[in-house]
């Protein structure tokens, strides 16, 4: 019986080591998380408030729209992979998600697909009164996600959050959105850069 005790145990601790995330899949995304982070804090760096305010045309966002919707995105983003963790694992879900990790970056990094962001991400709903504030919280929140990320025993895979733009995605995909959401607006803090009319200083 004793024996028979340990091996289920020892499958018990196999099973849950197997669920977690593995080493490469935990330094890849905070490997994305830091590098895209420091690609929007060398776009931003030294521009003046003329700059940060700019808008290539009425209906298009400004840096300073761009640097508050990715703030505010941290905090929801992070909030959205939680809450799936939080409910029961669905593995038999997997099977939906026809979204790979690689293709799921590409497709939010590349900004000849047009989104509208949701109410929720929306610049107007910042509550930091300026860029240089906006981007500090945004680094002190990623580097949080990025030391919880290391420590985490969830199982971020057998998590899957059904309703998405782009269909079914598990918790670690949610994760790498934040990332490819910020080299979407870095690229779009880019575009503002080079569209006519752009103040020199």
């Amino acid at each position: 019986m004793k024996k028979i005790f340990s091996i289920a145990l020892m499958l018990f601790f196999a099973a849950t080591t197997f669920a977690q995330l593995t080493k490469d899949e935990k330094k890849m995304v905070s490997k994305n998380l830091k590098a895209t982070l420091k690609v929007l804090q060398k776009s931003v760096k030294g521009l003046s408030e003329a700059q940060l305010n700019f808008k290539a045309a009425p209906d298009k966002w400004s840096i300073k729209e761009c640097v508050y919707n990715l703030a505010i995105s941290e905090t929801n983003l992070w909030g959205w992979a939680q809450g799936t963790l939080a409910a029961p694992a669905n593995p038999d879900k997997r099977k939906d998600i026809k979204m790979t990790d690689e293709k799921l970056l590409a497709g939010v990094e590349d900004r000849t697909n047009k989104v509208k962001t949701g109410e929720n991400f929306e610049p107007k709903n910042a509550k930091w009164a300026s860029v240089p504030e906006a981007m500090k919280f945004l680094k002190e929140e990623r580097q949080k996600h990025i030391d919880a990320l290391k420590s985490s025993t969830e199982d971020y895979r057998n998590h899957v959050a059904e309703q998405s733009p782009v269909g079914p995605i598990d918790a670690y995909q949610v994760i790498l959105l934040m990332s490819a959401h910020t080299v979407r607006h870095s690229k779009q803090i880019d575009e503002v850069k080079a569209s006519a009319g752009y103040p020199a200083n």
